[in-house]
């Protein structure tokens, strides 16, 4: 075998075939997966909002209680002239 051919056979692409399977749509892994996907957002928002509620709540109940008749026209008292 001369340089040349030696050259030639290592310079000749060659092309490997790998067997891959057909790919196959699966629908109910989709629909299952955004069933959790969603459930685990509504778990969230709902601990959240009640974190949240309960805050709101917290610090109504610590401010001082105004009366009333602090924040009304006092229609009813109005004398007239």
């Amino acid at each position: 075998m001369t340089p040349a051919t030696a050259f030639a056979l290592l310079a000749t692409p060659a092309v490997t075939w790998v067997k891959v399977e057909k790919p196959v749509f699966d629908l109910v892994g989709v629909v299952l997966y955004s069933l959790g996907l969603a459930g685990i957002c509504a778990l969230v928002a709902l601990v959240l909002g009640g974190a949240l509620g309960a805050a709101f709540i917290a610090r109504s109940r610590r401010r001082p209680r105004d009366s009333w008749s602090d924040r009304s026209f006092q229609l009813l008292d109005a004398r007239r002239p």
